[in-house]
């Protein structure tokens, strides 16, 4: 189950809307505390709502040893919304070659600021809550009993927030030597920020799917 759980937290991890914000907090005016806080506050943000995914899944069915069938059928809607999502993004990714102008004014936050962007950004974004609902499931349905719950909904976590936790503590490890990197990362994302999205949403869009339709018994 912990397998299944890595593509889900690695298309939240891997997103360019969780990438660039983490890189561009560390360059706000004071970095180091502004990058851990916004790390705590988006780390915070997926537990809450990979919480309330868990609890949502046992009470609609209670713990089961197997997913019931209509985690298995939501599974497929779901999987199905991802790969028409990224196939949308990918023809039109020519039109929004640019990161969104909020991102523009991250860099000037506060960390207390920073903090709440975080949780914002888990809790507004609807690819993330749309990761989060199969995550919860998968995890609630499993019949893990309570410390089994929190243990993969951590480890959901580890993974999802692994790209903002590099960069910022390697960042409070090495301080500005990772500026240049930092912004050429920055830069490419970008440029390629539909892109990426489209492919990573129609790939685990795809694992998904397949799980979902494994489960029913079409494979």
């Amino acid at each position: 189950m912990l397998t299944g759980l890595v593509p889900l937290g690695l298309v939240v991890a891997l997103s360019p809307i969780t990438v660039i914000p983490a890189v561009l907090v560390l360059q706000a005016p004071r970095p180091r505390p502004t990058g851990l806080a916004f790390l705590a506050g988006w780390a915070v943000g997926l537990a809450l709502v990979t919480a309330a995914c868990v609890q949502l899944s046992h009470s609609l069915s209670g713990v089961h040893k197997s997913p019931p069938e209509w985690a298995s059928w939501l599974r497929v809607v779901l999987g199905a919304a991802l790969i028409v999502f990224g196939i949308y993004r990918w023809f039109t990714r020519h039109n929004s070659t640019d990161s969104p102008g909020w991102m523009k004014k991250i860099a000037t936050v506060t960390p207390a600021r920073a903090a709440a962007m975080g949780v914002a950004l888990v809790v507004v974004r609807p690819d993330v809550v749309l990761i989060c609902v199969p995550a919860g499931l998968a995890i609630g349905t499993a019949g893990l009993g309570l410390e089994g719950d929190w243990l993969a909904a951590a480890f959901f976590v580890i993974v999802a927030a692994s790209t903002v936790a590099i960069p910022t503590l390697a960042y409070a490890i090495a301080g500005d030597r990772l500026d240049d990197t930092m912004r050429r990362l920055k830069d490419w994302m970008e440029k390629n920020n539909a892109a990426l999205m489209a492919v990573i949403m129609v790939v685990i869009g795809a694992m998904v799917l397949h799980n979902g339709a494994r489960a029913l018994g079409w494979l």
